[in-house]
């Protein structure tokens, strides 16, 4: 049989040249290949030394008590212990990157919150929130923001605060937390429906702004439920709204921002747990079903309610990119309130 046509190559000097496959094809197989194999491999050995949940804030925070929790309960199941670990600064992109910058091995894991995808809008950031990182899932949903007043302060509801700052603007100041926080924002939104020039006062936290209310110091603030329900109770200050969807089981006669007519003016927490990207699969399965179980138990649960906060349901990473991707989104509406434009990732 004629051996099949091959056509022949020749050289400047028209001698005939062999042709072989380049090697570089075959090594760059064999090398995911190995790859592949190895990433299994880490992932059948997981874990087999601690674990590290870096928390990109201060510690005693909304994201670092739920964190913690979470962590004392899930090293039992998951058999190695977890170390919490605080790494604050800007804005909690510090934590972040070094979390991003991290092996993908599953042993350096980040408790995100949504200061990662409001920083995008108002801050330069290396990462990144949803697509450079390995999303795990929550842990839990909320607190929302409560509207509080110094309790001496003759407002018994947000129409008579409106309507004094309207006859009297910039009279009346609020506390926030800095120019990518949840409090700022909803003072520029609150201003932008109600026509009103409240302003704003920078603390280094919804803790410290509530306090600033209580004593007098400044007339209001949107802090946390965690922050607002002790000094409520002590009759310090004085709650007129929730920023949540529906009023709260704990604080039943409080109504929301939207009763009231301000629609959309939804502003709650979360926290979540993330890996770098490119963690093996298997691993992030893993975690995700022991982190579930954890967040099920009614002693956890209860831990949350007193926080203001709530475990979310079908809690899967798939859910969590999706959620993240919506935040991302409504934040950047936010923050054209306020004249910035959302930022890309810093590469």
């Amino acid at each position: 049989m004629q051996a099949p046509y091959r056509k022949a190559f020749y050289d400047g000097l028209g001698r005939q040249m062999t042709t072989r496959r380049h090697p570089v094809h075959s090594l760059a197989l064999v090398a995911l290949v190995a790859m592949a194999f190895v990433a299994d491999a880490q992932a059948q050995g997981y874990p087999n030394r601690p674990v590290t949940f870096v928390v990109p804030f201060a510690p005693g925070g909304l994201s670092d008590v739920p964190a913690r929790v979470l962590a004392a309960e899930m090293q039992e199941r998951i058999g190695v212990p977890i170390v919490v670990e605080n790494k604050p600064g800007a804005s909690g992109v510090t934590g972040a990157t070094s979390v991003w910058r991290a092996e993908p091995d599953g042993y350096t894991l980040l408790v995100n919150a949504l200061a990662d995808v409001q920083n995008l809008h108002y801050i330069p950031v290396p990462y990144n929130a949803v697509t450079d990182f390995a999303l795990i899932g929550q842990i839990t949903d909320g607190p929302p923001l409560v509207l509080v007043v110094n309790a001496r302060l003759p407002y018994k509801s947000v129409a008579e605060l409106i309507a004094d700052a309207k006859t009297n603007p910039s009279k009346i100041s609020f506390g926030t937390s800095g120019p990518a926080s949840s409090p700022i924002i909803a003072v520029t939104q609150l201003n932008a429906l109600a026509g009103t020039r409240i302003v704003d006062v920078p603390y280094r936290g919804s803790g410290q702004a509530a306090v600033a209310v209580a004593t007098g110091e400044i007339q209001g603030a949107f802090v946390f439920y965690s922050n607002a329900k002790p000094l409520s109770d002590d009759g310090k200050v004085r709650a007129l709204a929730v920023s949540s969807p529906r009023r709260l089981a704990g604080w039943p006669d409080i109504p929301t921002m939207a009763e009231l007519g301000f629609p959309g003016f939804d502003h709650r927490g979360f926290v979540g747990l993330a890996a770098p990207g490119k963690t093996p699969a298997p691993i992030i399965a893993f975690l995700n079903k022991h982190l579930n179980e954890v967040i099920a138990t009614e002693a956890f649960r209860q831990r949350m309610a007193a926080l203001g906060m709530m475990p979310p349901s079908d809690n899967t990473p798939e859910r969590f990119v999706d959620f993240l991707r919506r935040q991302t989104a409504r934040q950047a509406e936010f923050a054209k309130l306020s004249g910035h434009a959302p930022m890309a990732p810093q590469r």
